[in-house]
């Protein structure tokens, strides 16, 4: 598997909590980054549209004010990759905490 891009990991980051609507997805993201990330809704379509082709979410329509809402929610793969990737920036974080902390002592 390649290396999600930045916007695709947030993504499923903020899909991962539960299923949501296209700006709830900006807005978690916001959220999580104290406002320094804020997606761009061109990105964000880019990346939800790329992510339903491989199948990592879905779309749930959901009925709301006689309006359909376009909901997004993990797949089972999805969440795999999520869980993947989280696994893969944790061993760099260490990696990088090591390499820190060998540059401090010296």
């Amino acid at each position: 598997m390649q290396p999600l891009s930045e916007s695709t990991y947030l993504v499923l980051l903020a899909l991962a909590k539960g299923p949501l609507h296209g700006y709830g997805v900006i807005k978690e993201i916001e959220q999580y980054s104290d406002g320094e990330i804020v997606l761009a809704p061109g990105t964000l379509y880019g990346v939800l549209t790329n992510l339903q082709k491989q199948k990592l979410i879905e779309l749930v329509t959901v009925e709301k004010d006689n309006r359909q809402k376009k909901i997004y929610r993990l797949t089972n793969e999805g969440q795999k990759t999520f869980e993947t990737e989280y696994n893969r920036f944790k061993k760099m974080i260490a990696i990088s905490d090591d390499l820190l902390k060998g540059v401090e002592e010296s």
